[in-house]
Parts: C-alpha cells; structure tokens; sequence
C-alpha cells in the first residue's frame, strides 16, 4: 500500500531543498557564495541545499533574493510550510501542553462532513468518555514530559467531540477488537467507554464497525489515522502526527479502509464484541 507517510513527508522536504539548489545551480553561485551574499556560516547553505536543516521563510527570501529570483520565494515558502506541516512532532503539537491544540483543530472538525476513522490502538477522540481521555491523556503527559494540562485537555476534547451530536456530520469509524480491552484508563473508565460505544453506535450518523481478533484479513493492521472527507488524512505515529493532502496519498488510506471495512462487523455483531469487553472487566 503505498510508501509510508513519513517518506511523503521527507520526500516533501526534499523537493524544496532541490528546487533551491536548482536556483543556486542557474544563479552560477556555489554554496559558500551564496552563504556570504546571505551573511550566513558557509554550513548553513549547504545544510539547507541538502534537506538537513529546514528553511525559514526568511531564509528563503534571502536565498532567492540572492539568487536574483525573488519572484520564486512565495512559491517556495508555500511549498516548505506545507512540508513542514505534514510531519510535526507531538513534542513539538504539545510544547504547551495538549489543550492548544484540541482547540485549534475545531475549525477542522466543524467543517468536515464525512469522518473516516481507523483506530488500531485506542478509541478515537471523538467518541472517547471524560473519565478514558483523562487516563491517556495523562499517560501521554507523563511519556512526552510535555506540560500537564490534562483537565484543561480534557474538556477542550469534549467540546471538539460535540460534532458527533451536532451539525450534519457522518461518522465511519473502525476499531480493531483488541482496543476493546487495552487498558489506558482504571477498570471503571474502561467500562464506562465500552458502554458509551454502545450508546453512540445507536446514532443515525454513526457507523462503527469492530475487526474481530480472529478475522481473515486481506489488510494487515496499521497505524491509526483519520481521513476528513476526502482533502486531509492525519496519521498517528508513536512520535509525530503526519497530515497527507496529495490526492493520491488520500486515495490509498481511503482504499485502505474500504478494504479493512470488509472485515469489520457491525450491529448486533459489533454489540456482541463490546459487551464481551465489558464482561471481561469482571
């Protein structure tokens, strides 16, 4: 299925460091030219010319202004902001701690009308409990070392999940079963969770399908990701969240869920695997 996000989201990082080389190449400067008609260390040039270090959009100006293609630079600075923000570290997403960012993709949220959710390691967002997002959402506090605002986090969750009640959105989500016991939050949380998935999946606008352990699968489970209509997919890694808009990238996670909704269950059957999970929990 494709390359992996991460390699998309280099590949696109090295398209802007080539096309600067290019226009360095077609200005007839070398690297430590450049550096000097820019006032920088002769490395710099040469570590952006590479794709080792990223360029602001100060030094694109300046790299183009030297080159004598100013008339290039907003075109470049488009290009390396949309690199950039293809592959964001969550360190970097939650500097400040994990609400800002719940809050900044609302807008997002409001304005998608079809969600399409493969979930392969916890519930997702939008469907998750107060008591389930306060448990991982401090275990991934305390991993990241980032700032604990978990309560603050927590709400601004909850208020970004009100699509699910309001406003004409649909909701297509898959879960694997073992989401269904992974234990992020106490017993009761949990419980409480898988309670909740039984309450939603009731909703008109709501699909939720369950990939059983034991299912033949034709598409091997991978990491999880979200797809807003057909214009967005973020993907979630243990490091980084990888946003996708190439139409093409697009297309193969959307194939890609058609292809796990194959395997998937629903209604009674999707019922049958959560209150199993509940029963577990003794």
């Amino acid at each position: 299925m494709s390359s992996s996000p991460l390699s998309s989201a280099q590949a696109a990082r090295a398209a802007v460091a080539t096309r600067l080389q290019s226009i360095m190449k077609d200005a007839g400067l070398t690297g430590n030219e450049l550096a000097a008609r820019c006032g920088w260390h002769k490395s710099k040039s040469s570590r952006i010319a590479r794709g080792k270090t990223p360029p602001s959009d100060a030094d694109i100006r300046a790299w183009c202004t030297a080159c004598d293609a100013d008339d290039q630079a907003a075109d470049l600075i488009a290009a390396s902001r949309n690199a950039e923000s293809m592959y964001v570290e969550w360190r970097q997403i939650h500097r400040d701690g994990m609400r800002r960012i719940h809050e900044q993709t609302v807008p997002l949220y409001q304005r998608t009308r079809t969600f399409r959710v493969y979930a392969s390691n916890v519930v997702p967002g939008m469907l998750q409990t107060a008591e389930y997002a306060t448990g991982l959402l401090r275990s991934i506090t305390h991993f990241q070392g980032t700032p604990d605002d978990v309560s603050d986090a927590v709400q601004a969750r909850l208020n970004r999940s009100r699509v699910v009640r309001e406003g004409g959105h649909h909701f297509a989500l898959l879960l694997e079963e073992a989401v269904l016991y992974y234990r992020v939050s106490d017993d009761a949380a949990l419980a409480g969770q898988l309670g909740y998935l039984l309450s939603v999946m009731a909703q008109p606008n709501v699909s939720l399908g369950v990939i059983p352990l034991g299912a033949r699968r034709a598409a091997w489970p991978l990491e999880a990701f979200y797809a807003f209509d057909d214009a967005q997919v973020a993907v979630e890694t243990l490091t980084a969240e990888i946003n996708l808009t190439a139409p093409g990238e697009i297309r193969t996670y959307l194939k890609a869920f058609g292809e796990l909704s194959k395997i998937a269950v629903r209604g009674p059957e999707a019922r049958a695997c959560i209150t199993r999970a509940i029963d577990s929990l003794g």
